[in-house]
């Protein structure tokens, strides 16, 4: 066990799998493990590089294993992916693992905090209310589609769904009423739970100087700002502000060969709420400007009328997302660029 120099596991919920090299990549050991052997185990091993893919449980190990004097690195699932041999177990992720841990031009994900994750959760929750009330206003909406009562799409338009509901001379069938009044009640609860969510968000926002910071950006409100903080890893884990836009999968994908250059649809690789949140407010700030005229020459100017709206929105989007970088990684607050005479 001395000469062990990298350690592959590949994480399960109840039997893990490891698989130990030395610095040549040769095998030490191949050994099952039970979850309750997992840190006993690593706690008797010296100390070496400990390698997983990233995953939900990745960082609670990350953090118990890194504890016992080990080097921990997550790589993406992607990468572990192509140093897989023939047919896919236990045995030959963890082998994969280790493989791909020990490649020189590896790249890793950072191991996350517990007030990170928990950081996190406040998202990943409201994300799922929404996605909820975005199901039952559809529900509600696709029902009273079957009576004849057509209503506009979109959650303006939510006031008068509820309204045929509880108006007792709608023409809606009393034993369809009744049961649509779950629906409505059920939307009536979400909405209460996302509001409260807002008023955390909210709160956190205004103890975070941070946050204060990113929010002078244009298109970057309390919501995107406290997201970035909460879920966007190091901004010293990116060289450039580029490598940030690309990790959230605000870049083409590149198809390109022989010298010439193609590019294809957006990556969408990354945080997909962060991505979300960005073009939200990239289209709040591109709407803005086709009311009220962007800075004359400015960047935004050379392309609002050039280009589909979708793409501006977009590589604004990728824009804001170097510019929130920027501020991450070297303090500051936003300042306009100064056009030209």
């Amino acid at each position: 066990m001395e000469n062990v120099s990298t350690v592959g596991l590949d994480l399960a919920k109840h039997v893990f799998q490891a698989h130990g090299a030395d610095k040549e990549g040769a095998v030490i050991f191949r050994k099952k493990l039970r979850r309750s052997q997992v840190l006993p185990f690593f706690e008797a091993l010296p100390p070496c590089t400990v390698a997983m893919e990233a995953c939900s449980g990745s960082h609670y190990w990350g953090r118990e294993i890194g504890k016992l004097g080990h080097l921990v690195k997550l790589i993406a699932p992607g990468y572990v992916k192509p140093f897989v041999k023939r047919q896919k177990n236990d045995v030959s992720d963890a082998e994969a693992i280790s493989e791909a841990a020990q490649r020189p031009t590896m790249r890793f994900v950072a191991v996350k905090s517990e007030g990170a994750q928990a950081a996190a959760i406040v998202f990943r929750t409201r994300d799922l209310l929404v996605r909820q009330r975005t199901q039952t206003i559809n529900a509600l909406r696709g029902h009273l589609t079957e009576f004849g009562m057509i209503i506009a799409k979109g959650p303006q338009h939510v006031s008068k769904l509820i309204a045929i509901v509880e108006d007792p001379v709608s023409g809606l069938p009393e034993a369809a009423r009744m049961i649509l009044a779950f629906l409505v009640e059920q939307l009536r609860s979400l909405d209460e739970r996302i509001t409260k969510l807002d008023k955390e968000i909210a709160r956190r926002a205004k103890e975070d100087e941070v946050v204060q910071r990113l929010m002078t950006i244009p298109g970057v409100g309390v919501l995107t700002a406290t997201a970035l903080t909460a879920l966007a890893p190091s901004a010293a884990t990116f060289k450039r502000g580029r490598d940030f836009a690309a990790w959230l999968g605000l870049t083409p994908l590149q198809r390109s060969t022989g010298g010439k250059e193609r590019l294809g649809r957006t990556s969408r690789m990354g945080e997909r709420t962060l991505r979300r949140l960005l073009i939200i407010g990239a289209s709040a700030v591109a709407s803005w400007s086709v009311r009220r005229g962007a800075p004359a020459g400015s960047w935004l100017d050379r392309i609002l009328y050039r280009k589909p709206p979708m793409l501006v929105r977009v590589a604004l989007a990728n824009k804001i997302a170097r510019t929130a970088w920027a501020l991450l990684a070297k303090g500051g607050i936003y300042r306009a660029p100064i056009m030209a005479a």
